[in-house]
C-alpha cells in the first residue's frame, strides 16, 4: 500500500497558509477545520514549513498572548520531512515514528500534492491486516 492509494481515497486537499500570516489566523484555521497542522507554502505551492499544534503551544508558552501577533514563519518548523506518492505505508510510519510527528506533506514535482496523517496511515494499515486475515481464512476454508 502506498501514499498514492491513500491520497486517491482521501483526496489531495491540504489547508495551507503563507509564512507572513499571523499566528492568530493559523489558530483560527486549525480550529475551524478541526485539523492538527497547516502546511506553510509560498505562492507556487512550494513547501516552506509546517505548523502544528505543538509548534503553537511552544510559542505561546514562550511569548504569552503576544504570540498571536507574530508571523507564522517564527513559529513553524522550517525543515519539513516530506514523502512522495511512491512511499509505502510502512515507510511513512517509520518516518513519522522516528521524527515524532503526526503529519507528513506529500510532494510531487517540487510542489505540495497532499498530506497524510498518522490516522490515515493507521487506518490503511488496519484495513490491510483485516484483508490479509480474510484472505487467510478463505484459503484455509478451501484447503
Amino acid at each position: 500500500m502506498t501514499v498514492k492509494a491513500i491520497l486517491e481515497s482521501k483526496g489531495h486537499d491540504v489547508f495551507t497558509l503563507g509564512p507572513n500570516e499571523k499566528l492568530s489566523e493559523a489558530i483560527r484555521m486549525l480550529a475551524e477545520h478541526r485539523i492538527g497542522a497547516l502546511v506553510i507554502t509560498n505562492g507556487d505551492r512550494k513547501i516552506v514549513g509546517i505548523l502544528s499544534e505543538r509548534d503553537i503551544v511552544r510559542v505561546v508558552a514562550r511569548e504569552g498572548a503576544a504570540a498571536l501577533d507574530i508571523a507564522v514563519r517564527s513559529a513553524m518548523t522550517p525543515k519539513v520531512k516530506i514523502c512522495n506518492e511512491n512511499h509505502t505505508v510502512n515507510e511513512v510510519m517509520e518516518i513519522m515514528t522516528r521524527g515524532r510527528f503526526r503529519h507528513l506533506p506529500v510532494e510531487k514535482a517540487g510542489q505540495l500534492d497532499g498530506i497524510v496523517s498518522i490516522g490515515d496511515v493507521v487506518k490503511r494499515r488496519i484495513e490491510d491486516v483485516e484483508r490479509e486475515a480474510e484472505e487467510m481464512k478463505a484459503y484455509i476454508a478451501t484447503a
